[in-house]
């Protein structure tokens, strides 16, 4: 399936959960924030700063805030669903129309704007060294186009591919992952680019 294009689209082609997103998005709609697709699915922003996002999965819609872990979460609705990756997106699952409390809602969404305005963010961890996997290191033996290539890249991005693969649990795994991004860091194509606006 393509990209969505705007927000309707996303919404009238979601397998599950339409009603639940039509309610969000009206709930959203009476706020300041500005509507727009990244990634695919809805994105909501100020001042062109990311806030919360929407999205339709097979037992629940959600609705993420990008700064999250910032929030008082008063009724202890929001998740990590990455306790060892994330560090301030947060997540509120609803599986039915009856769990929607439209003023707490908008309560959670407004202090996430409050917060935006206020420039009050978690900002990811950029220190961390960067460890290259050991099979990715053998490949730079073998391979100076590759190991320049690798290198042309920021260091965000060679962290992305080094994680990727090291996240495998298999070796086979660490295999497959790195003989896929072979040709993206040859090609200078960033692992997540084709997610980037």
């Amino acid at each position: 399936m393509l990209p969505h294009k705007t927000v309707d689209e996303y919404i009238l082609n979601s397998k599950n959960g339409i009603e639940i997103l039509l309610v969000l998005r009206d709930i959203i709609k009476t706020t300041e924030l500005q509507e727009t697709i990244k990634w695919g699915v809805p994105c909501y922003t100020i001042n062109g700063k990311n806030v919360l996002g929407l999205g339709a999965f097979k037992s629940y819609v959600g609705i993420w805030f990008f700064q999250g872990a910032l929030l008082n979460d008063k009724a202890k609705v929001l998740k990590n669903t990455q306790d060892d990756k994330t560090k301030a997106l947060r997540q509120w699952h609803f599986k039915s129309v009856e769990e929607l409390d439209d003023l707490l809602i908008l309560e959670y969404i407004n202090e996430a704007i409050e917060n935006q305005k206020q420039n009050k963010v978690i900002k990811p961890n950029r220190s961390k060294t960067l460890i290259i996997p050991p099979c990715l290191e053998q490949e730079f033996r073998k391979d100076a186009a590759l190991k320049a290539a690798f290198y042309a890249f920021t260091p965000g991005k060679q962290r992305e591919f080094a994680e990727h693969i090291m996240e495998a649990k298999l070796e086979k795994t660490k295999r497959a992952r790195l003989n896929k991004i072979t040709p993206l860091i040859k090609q200078n194509i960033g692992l997540n680019d084709k997610y980037r606006k």
